[in-house]
């Protein structure tokens, strides 16, 4: 049996065990998700198709890997304009693995994968928690990349292809002036790269561009 399902905007020929990447859905590995938006399916050459979507049909799968894709570069230039933009994009992915093609509202049949028990929050024996003694909940504060130097920063926006949004996330990393920005290693913009949503082209392209200004 197979069917044809629309997710993130494309549609997909599938059956079960089978394994592809779709648009990121919300799920940790080894959890079911549901696609209800059922085409089509059928056997051999006995096909139900929907009007658009097939009532009662359902689609189940395991999510096997959450990642992303390989980076886009769009590139824009107006002739004599002195007018040039560079923009890259990696869509996010997750990779599922078809678990069974439910008709007629019937119910699926396969569960998210067991996950190891939670430890208990207290024993027996463990005196209640009051609000005199109850530790204190504090957030995580991740580090930044990079520290920044010392002095004022420089607007970074001046680059081509950094707009305010990028250059707000680089200077909370520690990236604030042209020539740290210049001076940047490969296996800093692997960092970058690994690290925010910029790609290895990008940063090299905005490398190249603070070299320029540093010099002024």
């Amino acid at each position: 049996m197979f069917a044809v399902i629309k997710t993130g905007g494309k549609q997909y020929r599938v059956a079960a065990n089978d394994l592809l990447k779709i648009e990121k859905v919300e799920g940790n590995v080894g959890d079911i998700v549901e696609i209800g938006y059922v085409l089509a399916h059928g056997e051999g050459d006995n096909v139900t198709f929907g009007a658009p979507f097939v009532d009662g049909a359902l689609v189940t799968a395991e999510v096997v890997e959450q990642g992303k894709n390989r980076t886009v570069i769009a590139f824009k230039k107006r002739r004599r304009q002195n007018s040039r933009r560079k923009i890259g994009h990696r869509q996010l992915l997750t990779t599922v693995r078809i678990s069974e093609i439910l008709l007629e509202g019937a119910k699926p049949t396969k569960t998210a994968a067991a996950k190891a028990p939670r430890k208990a929050a207290k024993t027996a024996a463990a005196p209640e928690a009051t609000a005199e003694t109850a530790p204190v909940a504090t957030e995580t504060v991740a580090a930044p990349l990079f520290k920044a130097p010392k002095g004022e920063p420089d607007d970074l926006a001046v680059i081509v292809g950094i707009g305010p949004v990028a250059a707000k996330d680089l200077n909370e990393q520690g990236i604030t002036t042209f020539a740290q920005l210049a001076k940047l290693t490969d296996k800093d913009v692997a960092k970058i790269d690994a690290n925010m949503p910029f790609s290895t082209d990008q940063i090299n392209d905005w490398r190249e561009q603070a070299k320029e200004l540093a010099k002024k």
